[in-house]
């Protein structure tokens, strides 16, 4: 029986936190809650005799990007004409970057679950406009030019990633890149990141590239994981029918979880590519990009590394810290707010995460979280201070994670305190060992497993509010009296 793996590479677009547009000086808005079509002017309209002017900024954070992904500056770039037609690219071409983009030959690792490390080439990162958004209705559809326009980078990577995890795994990381830089909030349910992948499969050992199709309309990380995984299990499926695949355009269904084809996929010979006549040549001196190179913050790879140095965090709690930067925030608040650095990471990275597993909620809307950093600081600190334990603690998340509040007070007013008095806790253990007699028989009789049994209940009888260390203490000295 064949095994297949996947074949995947990333196509990201990712919009420039500008004030205006790429070619005009109209403002970059947000398209889903703006009055359609008020953000436009002749430039962006596409009217006719109207000449582009290119947006500086838009430059310098397309190389900020290309710097931090490891990649080539060309000194030369150049503008090229992009033709199709669509109703939301009103000029009938996009502008955009090919045969000369911005950056070139990058790569950026990933940390995988297994373990190891991949190192996934970026081919190239270039500058194009977006175009418009329309709104499908019955019988026809709705043109909103706010968004036409706007700077975007492209960045493309080699099909270097084998599975639907890598995908994920990589996808996070640089929406995570694009955020600690400035760049893009990394909002995929507006449409400002958009990562499409173009999938294959071939036989592990292989090194063949077949047939790809690029799925296309996900709104978040996790919706690009299911589409990958599909994908990759419909394109096994037709290979061991005896068919073949189509390289097509197909778009993820996320009611049903399939994937569906929107049409046969173009080749670049379609777009009829050639120099952009109204933009001169962009040179990039290497004064600039030292200038960028030098205004670079503090990377994920960089933070993992002083999370590990200076936290004593391991390489994989780190790698989940700083993944998302509104995790990597979130953390040191909550460290700020005096939180032990490596049990705050454990709670964080344990019990928040899973609580925002079951709630399907995305790792980037942590900062929403009616569970405060300052709160989760307080709640390990009273586990620390012999106040609550954690099994306690982790029943005390749940609620802050649902209704927030100050932990401490909640402790007080529910009587939620350990108990660690000997004389209220060697009382209950005296009254577990009268009531199970046959059970400390069997235990004083060589079954030691029974302490354990013991030991939860009388647990249950004080309410789970006992020092578990103080309970297993004195249980085994009253065992071990009971001994002839």
């Amino acid at each position: 029986m064949t095994v297949y793996e996947g074949v995947i590479g990333l196509e990201v677009h990712a919009e420039l936190m500008t004030a205006s547009k790429m070619f005009c000086g109209c403002p970059v808005v947000d398209s889903t809650s703006a009055e359609p079509n008020t953000a436009v002017c002749p430039v962006c309209l596409g009217m006719p005799g109207v000449l582009p002017v290119l947006n500086q900024r838009a430059v310098e954070l397309g190389l900020r990007v290309g710097l931090a992904l490891n990649c080539e500056i060309p000194l030369f770039n150049q503008f090229a004409r992009k033709s199709y037609f669509y109703p939301d690219l009103p000029k009938g071409y996009q502008i955009s970057q090919y045969a000369y983009p911005l950056a070139i030959n990058g790569w950026l690792e990933i940390d995988l679950p297994d373990g190891s490390v991949r190192r996934v080439r970026i081919r190239r990162a270039h500058l194009e406009e977006d175009t418009g958004k329309l709104t499908h209705a019955d019988g026809y559809s709705l043109v909103d030019l706010n968004r036409a326009g706007v700077p975007l980078l492209e960045i493309v990577t080699e099909a270097d990633l084998r599975s639907a995890e890598e995908a994920e795994v990589y996808a996070r990381k640089l929406r995570a890149i694009l955020q600690y830089l400035g760049v893009n909030s990394g909002d995929m349910s507006k449409g400002v990141l958009r990562i499409e992948p173009n999938i294959s499969v071939r036989p592990v050992g292989s090194d063949e590239l077949r047939t790809r199709t690029e799925v296309k309309n996900l709104n978040s990380i996790r919706s690009l994981a299911r589409a990958t995984a599909y994908e990759i299990e419909r394109q096994i499926a037709i290979y061991e029918s005896g068919g073949e695949v189509q390289q097509a355009t197909l778009g993820w269904d996320e009611a049903r979880q399939v994937t569906v084809v929107q049409r046969v996929k173009e080749s670049a010979d379609d777009y009829r590519y050639f120099p952009e006549p109204d933009l001169p040549v962009l040179e990039i001196s290497r004064e600039w990009v030292e200038q960028v190179r030098a205004g670079l913050p503090e990377l994920p790879d960089a933070k993992r590394e002083r999370f590990m140095r200076e936290l004593g965090l391991n390489r994989y709690d780190a790698s989940l810290l700083v993944a998302d930067r509104a995790v990597a925030d979130y953390y040191e608040a909550a460290l700020a707010a005096g939180g032990d650095p490596k049990q705050v990471a454990n709670y964080l990275t344990g019990e928040v995460f899973r609580q925002m597993n079951l709630e399907g909620r995305d790792r980037d809307d942590i900062g929403a979280l009616r569970l405060t950093p300052r709160a989760l600081a307080a709640l390990v600190r009273l586990v620390q201070d012999g106040v609550i334990h954690h099994g306690v603690a982790k029943k005390l998340l749940v609620r802050l994670y649902e209704e927030g509040g100050d932990p401490a007070a909640l402790v007080e007013a529910e009587g939620l305190a350990q108990v660690s008095d000997e004389g209220a806790i060697g009382a209950v253990v005296e009254q577990v060992l009268a009531d199970h007699p046959d059970e400390v028989a069997r235990y004083l009789a060589g079954e030691e497993k029974l302490l354990q049994f013991l030991m939860g209940v009388a647990m249950r009888a004080l309410r789970g509010q006992g020092d578990p260390a103080v309970v297993r203490r004195l249980l085994a000295e009253r065992l071990a009296a009971r001994r002839p």
